[in-house]
């Protein structure tokens, strides 16, 4: 693996706090939405900017059973 293909840990904890703005699931972190939902969100059409990256991250993580990761990250926040 190429260094500049690791994951920048910076950009990991920006991702693991993100919190959902609106919505049913507002005040959520991402990546504690259920599942079902981020794929619906993925099939329609995603907001734009960053919070469209972030959701498809999350599912890309979702998809891949990579939440523990994030959520260790947020326990390290102290959150």
């Amino acid at each position: 693996m190429a260094i500049d293909s690791l994951p920048d840990p910076q950009h990991l904890r920006q991702l693991a706090l993100a919190v959902m703005p609106y919505g049913k699931y507002a005040g959520r972190y991402l990546v504690d939405l259920p599942e079902p939902y981020v794929v619906w969100l993925v099939k329609q059409e995603l907001p734009a900017g960053l919070l469209g990256q972030q959701l498809l991250e999350i599912y890309e993580i979702k998809v891949n059973g990579l939440e523990g990761l994030l959520r260790r990250l947020i326990r390290e926040a102290g959150r």
